[in-house]
């Protein structure tokens, strides 16, 4: 599904520019993509390359310019759901959700520590925990996917209602 089929009164300021684009008929510009990230990512005084909204994730993972890793749990991705073709390193790992003292070798045989990675959670917390441990260990283009997969609680401490990867309706699968 492209990012373009979402309706534009549900999108916030944020994402109007990645809407824009893809609705004059081509893909968002990665390099556009990556200078808002980056923006966001001097803004917040973020300790890792930047961050990246889901819609822009998707952009720069569907055309191939960015590898998505999702760092969430087995058993997340299995009751939750995950995104297809997403890689997967744990940044926690169990129902306890114990810290994984092999993520940033794990993350490394993966990806590489080159390449422009994309690192998805449930809210976009984890994540950026993931983000500040890889970039301390030498990765140069990490970048947190804001929202994460789930999104932010609502007033009733549900997910999905408000953000996250599943709210703006890009492609996920479950079990």
């Amino acid at each position: 599904m492209s990012a373009a089929t979402i309706q534009a009164s549900s999108v916030g300021p944020e994402y109007s520019n990645v809407l824009s684009i893809n609705r004059r008929g081509g893909a968002a510009d990665p390099a556009e993509i990556l200078v808002r990230a980056r923006e966001r990512a001097a803004e917040q005084k973020l300790p890792f390359a930047g961050g990246v909204t889901p819609l822009e994730a998707w952009e720069l993972f569907n055309q191939g310019t960015a590898l998505l890793v999702d760092i969430r749990s087995a058993e997340e991705r299995k009751f939750v759901g995950q995104v297809p073709e997403a890689l997967h390193v744990a940044w926690a790992t169990g129902t306890a959700l114990t810290r994984n003292p092999r993520f940033v070798r794990e993350l490394e045989a993966k990806t590489g520590k080159d390449k422009l990675i994309l690192l998805l959670c449930r809210s976009g917390k984890r994540s950026a925990l993931a983000a500040e441990a890889a970039t301390k260990a030498g990765f140069q283009n990490v970048f947190n996917v804001l929202e994460g997969f789930e999104g932010d609680l609502n007033e009733r401490q549900q997910r999905g209602e408000h953000n996250g990867w599943r709210h703006w309706g890009l492609p996920w699968i479950q079990d």
